[in-house]
């Protein structure tokens, strides 16, 4: 894995800027770092050694024309295959990279490369003869890739933002409406970013740009269609074998690295599938895997993760959570590089620095749920589309009932998964259409709720910006297929691309290390989609497919076990460990220049006195506030 940076500009050389921007990308890259600079262009790079760790492999790289320069953040794990593709046209090589079979790739099919790809990725590629650049990002968002159009004379791009900020074309100035959307999500959708003028190119997009055309974007992958396509069987053990092999298929090309690999590994099915796979491949010689937990029982993974270990027969390492969270949490929000509020950063960012100390790449289970079907919320999803089957007055008078209930007998509870807080975002939804009742899962504060925490001046900015719309767009994408595979659409460009992913990436990369998701693998991705909905989700069965194809190499426990997730018992924290940071930041200068003091403080008293888990919003104001704070140095 590694960091990029770069410039076009028409009227100045930005090899200083891009120099400074390179080095902010340390993190992603401590192994070399290269800069290359010429007419209008500058590339930067820093590189995680991965692949043909000689410096032969290093980039910027050019090809043997000189025409081609390329930057590459990211793995193709089928290069092996394309070079010897690419061999038979009469190419020739001089690394054993996969940097270079990318480069040459482009050489010979162009921007229609990007078809042939298997992998996650983010390059920024060079024309001199045309003087064009083009950028790419791979197909579900793993690896992320930030630009700023600089007027009409250039553009500057970056693996992160916090590099592309070091550009004097970069404004310090606060997008409002990314503020309204990361409000209503602790995150934010599309190609928004929290600075004004700064976009992310989106996941299976390639953009160009030349003096003459100036920017021009286009999606080059997407996933309808394949919901569209359904396959049939006539026995669901078809299904099943199919689905091992694509997995088994999967897990092996992640497993391609010259350095040292081990995987997440908890207590659930997707980590406990990966690890099956990779040991079955590596044979005799012990996967490494890791876990992390916690003392508070509810949100602790080690008893189950232990057992997964156990039965698989891997070389273990786990470790309970004891941190200054005081004192890491702002380097965890620098990590983040955007205001991001998703708590489970927290035990990923400490799992990849544990599992750093032994391996420089680790495959993890991310993107089962979304493609399997594998969240509760789809459950809630069934018992919506039943609900809307019934007279209009109906459903109306058991919301009503079934709300007061909600109210008066169900305490605020904070445990992991509070059955509260499901029955109260589950009745809000009651009435609504299908697509705002999904949204309503992902949602921090409601638009009222924001009028009310903002200052007016600040909420009058946002536009009323929330992500619905984004939201809406992706359900009308899969217009006429079934209900659930409407969400879990949905899912996929919403949550797992611009929360899951960005998540993982910043995490992992903050301490070096290379994640790598065998569940996003675009070709099961596609083969996963096109599956009936019963072999995802039957009855109250979720990931139903994957369940029964590890029935004969996991136990039962694991197999038909219910998902936890992998949240921090962030509840718990705010008012003990985090108290005082909380005190500061919440009610400091930074973010009182946005929010309510009162509002604020009746957040914080009423999850404080135990009436109601507001853990969730105040963790999203405190990552906001500390955000915030963090001084951005630009060059003079």
């Amino acid at each position: 894995m590694c960091g990029l940076a770069g410039s076009i500009n028409w009227r100045n050389t930005d090899a200083a800027v891009v120099a400074a921007m390179t080095a902010a990308l340390r993190h992603r890259g401590p192994d070399s770092e290269g800069l290359w600079s010429q007419g209008p262009a500058a590339l930067g790079f820093r590189r995680l050694a991965i692949i043909d760790t000689s410096h032969r492999a290093d980039q910027p790289m050019a090809d043997p024309t000189g025409r081609y320069h390329l930057i590459f953040n990211g793995e193709i794990y089928n290069y092996r295959a394309l070079r010897a593709t690419l061999t038979q046209a009469g190419h020739q090589f001089r690394t054993e990279s996969d940097t270079e079979v990318l480069l040459t790739a482009w050489v010979h099919w162009g921007a229609e490369c990007l078809d042939r790809l298997n992998g996650m990725f983010a390059f920024a590629l060079w024309d001199a003869a045309e003087q064009r650049l083009a950028l790419a990002r791979d197909r579900l968002g793993e690896k992320p890739l930030y630009y700023k159009r600089i007027d009409s004379h250039g553009i500057a791009f970056a693996s992160e933002l916090k590099a592309l900020r070091l550009h004097p074309a970069v404004s310090g100035e606060i997008d409002p409406r990314a503020l309204g959307q990361y409000l209503s999500l602790n995150y934010t959708l599309g190609n928004r970013c929290f600075i004004a003028g700064v976009e992310k190119l989106e996941p299976g997009h390639l953009l160009t740009y030349s003096r003459d055309d100036g920017v021009r974007i286009r999606c080059y992958w997407d996933l309808a269609q394949a919901y569209r396509d359904k396959r049939t069987y006539s026995r669901i053990e078809d299904a099943e074998e199919e689905l091992r092999a694509r997995l088994r298929d999967s897990v092996a090309l992640r497993m391609v690295s010259d350095v040292p690999l081990g995987a997440f590994l908890s207590g659930g099915i997707d980590s406990a599938s990966i690890v099956q796979a990779m040991c079955a491949k590596r044979g005799d010689h012990p996967i490494m895997t890791f876990s992390i937990g916690f003392p508070e029982r509810t949100y602790s993974e080690l008893p189950e993760a232990r057992e997964a270990a156990t039965h698989l027969g891997t070389d273990h390492r786990e470790k309970l959570a004891q941190w200054d969270l005081v004192k890491l949490l702002p380097k965890i929000v620098y990590s983040a590089d955007e205001p991001f509020a998703d708590n489970s950063i927290i035990p990923t960012f400490f799992l990849s620095e544990f599992a750093r100390a032994n391996v420089t790449v680790s495959l993890s289970g991310d993107g089962g749920d979304e493609v399997l079907g594998g969240y509760e919320t789809y459950l809630a999803d069934k018992l919506h589309a039943g609900l809307h089957a019934l007279p209009r007055p109906l459903v109306r008078g058991l919301s009503s009932v079934i709300s007061r209930a909600v109210t008066n007998w169900v305490p605020a509870t904070f445990n992991k998964v509070g059955t509260d807080d499901k029955l109260r975002r589950f009745v809000a939804g009651m009435e609504l259409p299908a697509a705002q009742a999904h949204y309503l899962w992902r949602i921090i504060f409601g638009e009222s709720e924001k009028a009310t925490l903002l200052r007016p001046e600040a909420y009058a900015a946002t536009s009323g910006e929330s992500g619905l719309d984004y939201f809406g767009g992706h359900f009308d994408a899969v217009e006429g297929c079934h209900y659930l595979d409407r969400s879990m659409y949905v899912d996929i460009k919403t949550w797992l691309a611009h929360d899951i992913l960005h998540k993982v990436d910043r995490a992992s990369m903050a301490h070096s290390l290379e994640v790598r998701t065998p569940f996003l693998d675009h070709t099961l991705v596609e083969f996963c989609a096109s599956l009936p909905v019963a072999f995802k989700i039957h009855g109250r069965t979720t990931k139903r497919l994957l369940r029964r194809s590890q029935r004969a190499a996991l136990p039962r426990s694991i197999t038909a076990g219910r998902k936890r997730g992998f949240n921090a018992p962030m509840a718990h924290w705010l008012p003990n460990e985090l108290r005082q940071l909380a005190m500061d930041v919440l009610f400091g200068a930074a973010l009182g220049r946005y929010v309510q003091r009162e509002a604020v403080e009746a957040l914080w008293q009423a999850h404080e006195q135990g009436r109601a888990d507001n853990s969730y919003r105040l963790f999203g104001l405190l990552c906001l506030g500390l955000w915030l704070e963090q001084p951005v140095s630009k060059l003079q």
